[in-house]
């Protein structure tokens, strides 16, 4: 028996009507995954598969929490998940996805694996960025941050370490070795300014 195949679900077998299946995906299932962005997590998978005579609809919906790297202090955190996708199964001569929705898998086989399907839906509904609330972040790297880098230009005044939201490294050399075009246009906005 394969890793993912409490995931796989024979359509070729399947009744007309409406159809229910509930998955609990935990630490094993996105450790076996592998995927870039996920390593822990407890989501609860609840899927209505409607079979009509030309196609399978299948409704997901996924509550639950990961643990991903904050992106300040790359430090685990929660994040809860609570998403809902569609995707539709047609049965043709040979695999093919169509779009984002729509999928088509070799009549012989029957069967489709829905492992990586849940964890992109997973990975989809989490968001760009994501970090700690302010003051949650391990101290030692906030610490280390705060030391090698500069302040927001927007947000000179009200850098916090922790809680900055932009941050700006800067290196010395490319600094001093500034475009010296640049230095003519600055010009132009001195002499309006005056």
């Amino acid at each position: 028996m394969g890793k993912f195949d409490t995931y796989k679900v024979d359509l070729r077998n399947l009744s007309p009507g409406v159809h229910q299946y509930e998955f609990l995906l935990e630490n094993k299932f996105f450790m076996d995954i592998d995927g870039p962005e996920i390593q822990k997590g407890k989501v609860k998978v609840s899927l209505t598969i409607k079979h009509s005579a030309m196609m399978f609809e299948m409704n997901f919906v996924l509550e639950g929490v990961v643990f991903i790297p904050c992106d300040r202090c790359l430090d685990d955190m929660e994040l809860p998940i609570e998403t809902k996708n569609r995707l539709v199964v047609k049965f043709g001569k040979e695999y093919a996805e169509e779009n984002d929705e729509i999928v088509v898998i070799p009549e012989e086989e029957g069967a489709i694996n829905l492992a990586w399907f849940l964890y992109e839906f997973i990975a989809l509904a989490i968001p760009m960025k994501h970090v700690h609330p302010p003051g949650k972040c391990n101290k030692l790297m906030s610490t280390k941050l705060k030391k090698h880098s500069a302040k927001s230009v927007t947000d000179e005044d009200d850098y916090a370490g922790d809680d900055a939201d932009d941050i700006m490294i800067v290196d010395e050399d490319v600094a001093e070795a500034a475009d010296p075009r640049w230095d003519t246009l600055k010009g132009f906005i001195e002499n309006d300014n005056n």
